[in-house]
């Protein structure tokens, strides 16, 4: 096994070798079934044979691998599906499994793409009727082919994307490797030494290799390419390469959709930044596209390893387009002034400020924000600085996270409790500071701890959490009312009573919604650099219950209405 603890972990604890994680009693039974997938691929064989000549009158002899489809080939296909099994089985029969208390059953070695340490572990009878064996891989592995939508015949072929010709004038949408989130190759000789030892003597071809092979495998891996520079060059090259090729062979009149999702690595007050993602774009860029989107699309699973994790609820679609081949250049404070104007009218659309319901959550605001801002960038042949150099694509990001910033709009105790909470977030401070801040933002803190939203006593300064709001409060009595104190209070209804009562309120403060929505917004990126996974839930949530908040808060409107109407 590699010494990557980022995937392997056996090794540091003396596992060193894939071998090292089964027990002997494992080992034979993983041997004894790999021997009979040959036994039985010769039965099947045998008696197909006689079935092909009672039915057909003779049958072709052709291998699977040569393109047959008669009974050697059929042999060939039920020996695949057992290695399947096999494969499957291995998974269930190392030492790195466990037991599952709620389900009272085996965990297989894989709940991810690694091999974790195991302190303990739970073994399988494999040819008993309990959790994990045999019989169970196998009826799992019918079930699949049963209920497979797959009609008539298939064919599957490798071939490097680099040169690959299959995509000439095709409309193409693919999904890369994601930079170095996952071993792939690495991870596979798990399974892939037993499914060779089944069926080598089927595909040769497929299975010339001891182990699965790695140097073309187009990732960055520094273990493998001599650091971590000459891993992000192999892989900045060969995507590149790959991506040229897709911008000289698709169908010009349809974009190229590419699919990326990504762990945001690098987060400081500038914006989060990624250097697979940043390496990925250049690549794109560098191969003669334009980046007209990036678009969230719901892929990715939230529950399970997921469930208290701040991660991505989508995974990014790039719709490219070959960029032209006379693309004028531009200077840097050119782009950034369309930039500008681009970013402003992009977000208004993106957040629904203009009285439609949000057609994107906060947390998948920063990446769709990507796209408008990447495609003033990507249709120009070169950015250049004022010193003549290439802006480069961090740059660009760090350019269009600053815009995602912007709170001109929100009224001055906003402002000042937006960077106030930017500062400290809800801890205390200083009077002095807080003053200062203030006074620069047009307000004084005592008018915004008269909004309520604030408290200040002993020299300190702190902001209060919206649980900390209270319980009665009446829009109808309350004359200084800032976006952060509406925001808050819909909020804390939205978590406490639900969608229903939070259009109640927002009903009796209307002229406050789009302030109040856009600053949930930008506090949903402000927690998002900072860490804070729950608050940055919490606005979240309101951003996309938006959509049910107005529908009641329209329903209590009608219902006031009416009851006027009728003198009620």
């Amino acid at each position: 096994m590699p010494e990557n603890p980022r995937w392997f972990s056996p090794p540091a604890y003396g596992l060193t070798t894939f071998g090292s994680l089964f027990t002997d009693r494992q080992l034979v039974a993983l041997n004894t079934f790999s021997d009979l997938v040959q036994e039985a691929r010769a039965k099947v064989a045998q008696d197909a044979a006689v079935a092909w000549k009672d039915s057909r009158g003779g049958a072709e002899t052709r291998s699977l691998a040569d393109g047959g489809n008669g009974p050697r080939a059929y042999a060939d296909a039920v020996a695949v599906y057992l290695a399947f099994v096999l494969d499957k089985a291995a998974n269930y029969w190392s030492s790195i499994c466990s037991w599952h208390i709620t389900r009272s059953g085996i965990k297989s070695t894989f709940g991810r793409q690694a091999i974790p340490m195991a302190w303990d572990f739970a073994e399988s009878n494999p040819i008993g009727d309990s959790s994990g064996n045999w019989q169970s891989h196998l009826d799992l592995t019918v079930k699949s082919v049963r209920n497979s939508p797959a009609r008539g015949c298939g064919s599957a072929f490798q071939s490097d994307a680099q040169t690959q010709s299959v995509s000439t004038n095709k409309v193409v949408s693919t999904d890369p490797p994601y930079y170095d989130n996952i071993g792939y190759a690495d991870l596979s000789d798990f399974f892939y030494v037993w499914m060779r030892r089944s069926l080598r003597d089927l595909f040769p071809s497929l299975f010339s290799t001891m182990a699965v092979p790695k140097a073309e495998e187009l990732v960055a891996t520094p273990y493998r390419h001599g650091g971590v520079a000459e891993a992000e060059a192999f892989f900045l090259d060969g995507m590149t390469a790959t991506m040229h090729n897709l911008a000289v062979r698709s169908h010009p009149a349809f974009p190229v959709t590419i699919y990326y999702a990504f762990k945001q690595s690098e987060t400081n007050d500038a914006g989060t930044s990624n250097a697979g993602w940043e390496t990925f774009l250049e690549a794109l860029i560098r191969a003669g596209f334009v980046i007209t989107g990036t678009w969230p699309m719901s892929t990715e699973q939230t529950t399970g390893l997921k469930t208290y994790d701040n991660v991505l609820a989508s995974s990014i679609v790039l719709v490219c387009r070959k960029r032209d081949a006379d693309a004028p250049e531009t200077e840097r404070r050119a782009f950034l002034d369309e930039l500008k104007e681009t970013m402003a009218e992009a977000l208004r659309d993106m957040k629904g400020l203009d009285g439609e319901a949000s057609p994107i959550a906060p947390v998948d605001l920063a990446q769709a924000a990507i796209g408008p801002g990447m495609e003033v960038y990507s249709k120009y042949s070169i950015v250049r600085n004022a010193d003549g150099s290439r802006m480069p694509v961090h740059d660009a990001i760090q350019e269009i996270n600053r815009l995602l910033d912007g709170d001109d709009d929100f009224d001055a105790a906003t402002r000042f409790c937006r960077d106030l909470f930017a500062s400290r977030a809800w801890g205390e401070g200083p009077f002095g500071e807080a003053d200062v801040l203030a006074r620069a933002k047009g307000t004084t803190v005592d008018h915004v701890r008269a909004a309520g939203v604030l408290e200040s006593a002993g020299g300190k300064v702190r902001l209060l959490r919206w649980e900390e709001y209270p319980e009665d409060y009446d829009p109808a009595e309350d004359r200084n009312r800032p976006a952060w104190e509406a925001c808050h209070h819909l909020v804390r209804v939205l978590r406490t009573q639900g969608t229903a009562e939070a259009g109640r309120l927002l009903a009796r403060m209307p002229e406050a919604g789009e302030a109040a929505r856009a600053l949930a917004y930008s506090l949903y990126v402000l927690c998002e650099r900072k860490g804070l996974a729950q608050d940055a839930g919490a606005y979240n949530e309101l951003v996309t219950s938006w959509g049910d908040i107005l529908a009641a808060s329209a329903e209590f409107e009608a219902a006031t209405l009416q009851q006027g109407t009728l003198g009620i």
